[in-house]
């Protein structure tokens, strides 16, 4: 780790990496917008996987005094991770065939059946014990009319996986035990709530004369305001709606475990040390003696011994970890590997039978109906999540290291 403290800056800048030639210019040039807010607390912090976002950096972490920012939160709000171990030793069932198909070949395919992935929603409506109770409570949210017919449209959405870096993975770790882990979040619930807050935001801070200038995408709404208060309800309903969302995929996906090993093998499936955790959020907490409200965008909140899921890239390997809590970081360590090349970057660099042949070579399963754009998820699109670990290592301590063997993407 290392410090930022110049005349660029108001509050320090903390960055969990070897030194700046590791930091996009565009990625440090936000860190420089965030520094210099009225109502930092402390300094900003910025994890090994960070590279630039909408306003603020992925893997970035501030704690702000009664405030809140929703490009800080982004727009996947409460897009986190689910893990979960087996007692089946993969090795065990790997050679087992269903029909022509691997155990896994027939596993994934089922997978991708059972969950709507990409654009694709439910055709009939799920569900949803969160939206069930807004709507139940919807005068809390009659203010924002804009955004109440997102909560019927939800129920089409809950247990879907989404695109871009969503996946759902099976795994397997060092011990050789098969293992779930699902990444995804609110989907289209949680972009509509941060654009039209963060719009919101926008227009209340000209209104206001906001001493933080437009162009840093950075607008915020005081947390006493009737507007602040709206963006933290809607913000906890996107987290649970989030929650719902990757527990009602790994019911599925277990099911599809359990069925085929069961069936196959005659191995009796038990499921156990699950983890669901956010890694897109704020929350109130107190650091320093100072209650603050963390916002943490592409960062996972590790408390001492607290557990929580570090994916890596697709066909590379992933963690599940035990906090620290560490205070410097306000407990809170990388969401992942991060971003080497941007995804058109990735396609220019790496052609869909590269990626394809490295998924074989490595004997991954792969589930994905179009592969043209593999390329933007390739695991040579991330970092290596070893040296993030390394840069880490005051922030965490691994529990659990885990192979890809099996993933579906949308």
């Amino acid at each position: 780790m290392f410090v930022i403290n110049n005349d660029k800056t108001k509050s320090p800048i903390k960055i969990w990496l070897s030194g700046p030639e590791q930091l996009e210019e565009s990625c440090l040039e936000q860190a420089y917008h965030l520094s210099n807010l009225p109502f930092i607390h402390k300094w900003v912090c910025l994890m090994p996987d960070t590279h630039t976002g909408k306003g603020m950096p992925i893997g970035g972490v501030i704690a702000a005094k009664d405030v809140v920012i929703p490009n800080a939160v982004g727009v996947d709000i409460g897009c986190g991770m689910v893990f979960v171990a087996t007692n089946v030793k993969y090795r065990e069932i790997k050679e087992v065939m269903v029909g022509t198909a691997t155990i896994m070949q027939s596993m994934i395919g089922s997978i991708m059946r059972a969950v709507p992935v990409g654009f694709e929603s439910h055709r009939q409506k799920q569900e949803s014990a969160v939206l069930t109770e807004a709507l139940a409570n919807i005068a809390g949210y009659e203010q924002n009319p804009e955004l109440v017919p997102l909560l019927e449209e939800g129920f089409f959405q809950v247990g879907t996986l989404g695109g871009g870096n969503h996946f759902i993975e099976l795994q397997e770790d060092e011990n050789g035990y098969l293992c779930i882990m699902i990444h995804s979040g609110s989907r289209h619930l949680g972009k509509e709530i941060c654009d039209h807050f963060h719009n919101k935001a926008r227009e209340l801070n000209q209104k206001w004369y906001s001493q933080v200038p437009d162009e840093y995408r950075l607008a915020f709404l005081p947390v006493h305001t009737e507007e602040g208060r709206q963006y933290i309800r809607w913000m906890q309903l996107a987290m649970d709606y989030a929650f719902e969302n990757r527990e009602r995929m790994l019911e599925k996906t277990c099911a599809v475990v359990k069925e085929h090993v069961e069936r196959y093998t005659g191995q009796a499936v038990e499921f156990t040390d699950k983890i669901n955790c956010h890694h897109n959020y704020a929350s109130l907490e107190n650091h320093y003696d100072a209650n603050v409200w963390v916002h943490r965008k592409g960062a996972t909140r590790v408390r001492l011994g607290e557990r929580a899921v570090i994916p890596g890239a697709m066909g590379s390997y992933s963690y599940v970890v035990e906090g620290q809590g560490n205070p410097e970081s306000f407990c809170t360590s990388s969401h992942g590997a991060g971003r080497a090349y941007s995804r058109s970057g990735a396609m220019k660099a790496y052609t869909t039978e590269q990626v394809m042949v490295d998924l074989k070579q490595q004997e991954v399963v792969l589930g994905k109906r179009k592969k043209n754009d593999v390329a933007e998820e390739c695991r040579f699109a991330y970092k290596d999540i070893d040296e993030v670990m390394k840069q880490q290592a005051d922030l965490v301590t691994p529990v659990r290291k885990l192979k890809t063997v099996g993933v579906v993407k949308g």
